[in-house]
């Protein structure tokens, strides 16, 4: 058999389904299908940091500018050009 041509890709994926098994996981847990017997707070810590690894920590996440230049927040239908809305003013 032949080698595999894109390892990185394949491990991209593999890392992919690990975290969201883990994030059904605690989902799960906060809906209140899995009990405190099913997840005990260890795992649950476990569970929080391999996600803080994997997942951005949004609370670290600043938006700013430029002084002088100016601020645009557009929607993603704007960005996109999806925009159903015309501004013919």
């Amino acid at each position: 058999m032949a080698a595999r041509k894109q390892l990185r890709h394949q491990d991209d994926v593999r890392a992919q389904i690990q975290v969201s098994n883990l994030l059904t996981r605690v989902q799960k847990y906060a809906n209140g299908e899995l009990s405190d017997e099913d997840i005990s707070p260890n795992r649950l810590n476990a569970i929080k940091l391999l996600l803080s690894k994997t997942l951005p920590d949004l609370s670290s996440v600043e938006i700013g500018n430029v002084e002088g230049q100016a601020f645009i927040i557009k929607t993603l239908d704007e960005f996109y050009g999806n925009s159903s809305t015309s501004s013919d003013a």
